[in-house]
């Protein structure tokens, strides 16, 4: 495309100019461009003591936990995540918080006007995600935060944010089969491309609880000559429940460990958890920036994580999650099996996915798992929205209950929050881009 098509149009929001971007670009630019264009602004992120997050699933909990727990140390901390639920601004977040309209706006125009003189010097316009991740380098960079916490956005080896040369740890979260037409159709191959991320020399702390994903892990991270550390379920013990939160024990040692709470009925959040304090605990931060995290710190940043679309209830017997890939939807069922059994309780169900899912595959397990009295189907807001018809008939096929389809989002969360009872849990699954649109509905009818 030429310059001129990308030009800015009158009275245009930069939400505007970046919802359009994806009709802009043909290709990504290589590792090797994106790093020029870092170049052209003074190379920000060679200055920044970086987390670097890889996996299929959990990279945002991971992210939100050490983001909570460096808080709660006294850190000044930048967090670029995707993505995100209701608006783009949700990506970057300054201490917790996501960054106000002034300093999103700034760091748009600073990106805008840099890809313009590239584009000049005849590299391609940056792909929607490159976009972003300038835009986060560039906030993180103007405010001065101590620490930056890198979220992957797809893969790892070729990804955007792969362009960091030495981050303080990199972290791989859980590996699943996700996204087959880019990373590979087995855990083998995701795994390889997820640990892309391992520098040199620097240590990386992953999920070792399935044993073909660690094995690529171990063997990418000897071949770099990069110290590694295995986490699995083995390194901590949940104690039982307390409220809306599980009681574990993570332990430094057979015989020290720390007790904390983990703010969800989900037990996979014990592991992200797990997985971000030992990732602190890597880190050398004691020796990088004189930080040490004392006990305190780290329990009240675990107990006080918040990350939404993950188990979140957010209404009484409400939850949200966006499990939408075999792994994501085997924990989902796991929490939610449990949480009907402990309650006594059945379940409803909001369910919607976009169609290059195995959403057949996943109505089958949920159908087979969830003691289900009602379903409602709805079409996401999305060009890859699968057809209200194809997900009433998939849903028909797979379980005795009574199912509803509806044509919009915002139809099917009015209907079932009309229908909720004391005798239900209400679960809403299957995407995130459903999570936003639901978020959107709540906050629309005054239930936020």
């Amino acid at each position: 495309m030429e310059a001129g098509t990308l030009t800015m149009k009158i009275d245009e929001t930069a939400e505007e100019y970046l919802g359009r971007i994806p009709m802009w670009t043909r290709k990504k630019n290589s590792l090797e461009d994106i790093r020029r264009y870092l170049c052209e602004m003074g190379d920000p992120d060679e200055g920044m003591k970086i987390f670097h997050v890889a996996g299929t699933n959990g990279k945002g909990s991971v992210c939100a936990f050490l983001q909570s727990i460096l808080r709660k140390a006294g850190c000044r901390v930048g967090t670029f995540t995707s993505p995100h639920l209701i608006e783009t601004r949700e990506r970057f977040c300054i201490n917790g918080e996501m960054v106000c309209s002034k300093v999103f706006e700034e760091s748009y125009e600073t990106v805008r006007m840099l890809s313009e003189n590239m584009m000049e010097k005849g590299y391609c316009h940056p792909s929607y995600f490159e976009f972003l991740f300038y835009m986060a380098m560039d906030m993180f960079h103007k405010t001065e935060v101590d620490i930056v916490i890198l979220e992957t956005g797809l893969g790892g080896r070729f990804d955007t944010t792969n362009v960091i040369k030495s981050p303080l740890v990199s972290v791989i979260t859980s590996i699943s089969l996700d996204h087959t037409e880019y990373l590979g159709d087995t855990i083998e191959k995701i795994a390889w491309e997820k640990a892309g991320i391992i520098k040199k020399g620097v240590t990386v702390v992953f999920d070792g609880n399935d044993g073909q994903a660690s094995q690529v892990i171990r063997s990418r991270a000897e071949e770099l000559e990069s110290p590694f550390c295995e986490v699995d379920r083995q390194g901590y013990e949940i104690t039982g429940y307390e409220g809306h939160g599980c009681k574990a024990r993570f332990y430094k040692t057979e015989d020290d460990f720390i007790e904390v709470t983990v703010p969800t009925v989900a037990e996979y959040q014990v592991m992200n958890a797990f997985l971000a304090f030992k990732a602190l605990e890597a880190a050398g931060l004691k020796e990088v920036m004189d930080l040490e995290i004392s006990r305190s710190q780290m329990k009240e940043g675990i107990a006080h994580m918040y990350w939404p679309g993950r188990m979140e209830e957010v209404l009484p017997g409400v939850y949200l999650d966006g499990a939408h890939n075999p792994g994501g939807i085997k924990a989902f069922l796991k929490a939610a099996a449990g949480l009907c059994e402990a309650r006594k309780k059945r379940a409803d169900l909001l369910f919607s996915s976009v169609s290059d899912k195995d959403h057949d595959k996943m109505i089958k397990e949920i159908a087979d798992t969830l003691p289900l009295d009602q379903v409602a189907v709805a079409h996401i807001h999305s060009e890859r929205g699968l057809e209200t018809e194809v997900l009433l008939k998939e849903f028909q096929s797979a379980c005795g209950c009574g199912v509803e389809g509806f044509q919009t989002v915002e139809e099917a969360v009015l209907y079932m929050l009309h229908k909720r009872d004391e005798e239900h849990l209400l679960f809403c699954v299957g995407s995130l881009y459903l999570m936003g649109e639901i978020k959107a509905v709540l906050r629309r009818n005054g239930y936020d």
